[in-house]
């Protein structure tokens, strides 16, 4: 019980996490769940649903095949309708019930692409974990099997966990791919806004990889791993920590080296910001480079260790990691627990969903607001 969110919101699952990944590649991703949970995934964690067209589905699974855990039946229903949508590769998503009756996700795509001649990867989540989890091990699998060697290209770069849970649909990633090709860099992908199958195949020409949030840590370090490409790590914000950012791409991309640009956190900060940890690290070391004093970061969702960043994955751990705390900075849903301090809004696609929608700020442009608001 001492997991039950009694005050605020949960983040958006792994499952659906997967689905915002893939959204824009060409494919089909169907979410292994009872028939009309799609409907939460479109109209609350994907904002792109009513302007871009994508073939995600629900696989309808029934009490009954849950019982007698029927896959022939999800198998067949999967190869009817690629043969019919000719999709350019299929992805499975796992749930709960699923997850209850031991689902083995890559059996299941193994039969499938077997039949299909198409590409196809299972991915067992279980919606027990948050979105991170799930675009991360979307994009590692397509780090993994959809790129190729390929000639380096000098000055180009990929941007790794760019999806619109963390940055919402208000015009930061192409802000982002102008500010790049502004310094001098070639953009091949941007994984995965904006983004195609092609593009991402072309990955491994990069000289340099961007990660501008935790979900796309795997894959940079994947890359690596396959074609030593380095990686930067850290989200521009701000005229001057991006400046710093575009520095170091360059200097990584000449001597291969990777490097973490999100300063440290210190845990007795009066300024707290909540949420995904490389944003959130970011934003802090782009304040203080305006003159903003110490500053807490907590992160709720999955994140790597970091000196000084607090880890709170409930209410409790939450309550007690806001101890002391003057001003906070986070999404709207969080004011419940936070009613005692000054709070800045700052909306969190994948927390709160289309509530905020209006109030989405980007990270580029809308910075110095941002900065006057938590600065006073």
């Amino acid at each position: 019980m001492k997991q039950t969110a009694s005050f605020i919101s949960t983040y958006s699952a792994d499952v659906f996490g997967v689905a915002s990944a893939l959204y824009e590649l060409g494919g089909m991703t169907i979410m292994h769940d009872a028939s009309g949970c799609n409907s939460t995934y479109n109209t609350h964690d994907e904002p792109r649903w009513y302007d871009i067209d994508s073939m995600v589905y629900i696989s309808g699974l029934s009490e009954m095949e849950a019982v007698m855990g029927d896959d022939e039946k999800l198998i067949g229903d999967i190869v009817q309708a690629a043969k019919e949508l000719s999709p350019k590769f299929i992805a499975l998503a796992g749930t709960p019930i699923p997850m209850m009756i031991g689902t083995d996700y890559k059996a299941v795509a193994s039969v499938i692409e077997k039949k299909t001649g198409i590409p196809t990867f299972g991915f067992a989540t279980n919606g027990m974990h948050d979105y991170l989890s799930g675009i991360s091990l979307a994009f590692e699998a397509f780090a993994e099997r959809m790129t190729q060697p390929q000639e380096v290209i000098p000055g180009s770069v990929n941007i790794l966990g760019l999806t619109p849970l963390d940055f919402a649909v208000c015009g930061y990633d192409r802000e982002l791919v102008s500010r790049l090709q502004a310094d001098g860099f070639t953009v091949l992908s941007t994984w995965a806004m904006g983004c195609s199958l092609e593009d991402i195949r072309k990955s491994a020409a990069a000289q340099v990889n961007l990660v501008v949030s935790w979900s796309g840590l795997a894959a940079a370090k994947k890359l690596y791993a396959l074609y030593g490409t380095p990686y930067v790590i850290g989200t521009p914000v701000g005229e001057k920590f991006t400046g710093d950012l575009l520095a170091a791409l360059h200097q990584s991309a000449e001597d291969k080296t990777c490097r973490d640009l999100c300063g440290p956190s210190c845990p007795d900060g009066k300024t707290v910001l909540i949420g995904e940890s490389i944003s959130s690290l970011s934003l802090a070391a782009a304040l203080k480079r305006e003159g903003a004093g110490d500053i807490r970061v907590i992160c709720p969702v999955c994140c790597e260790d970091h000196p000084g960043m607090i880890r709170a994955l409930d209410e409790d751990e939450l309550t007690s990691a806001l101890a002391g705390a003057e001003t906070v900075v986070a999404d709207p849903l969080y004011l419940p627990v936070c009613r005692d301090k000054r709070f800045v809004r700052l909306p969190h696609e994948a927390f709160s969903g289309r509530l905020y929608r209006r109030e989405d700020i980007n990270l580029l442009t809308g910075f110095d607001r941002l900065k006057s608001e938590i600065l006073g």
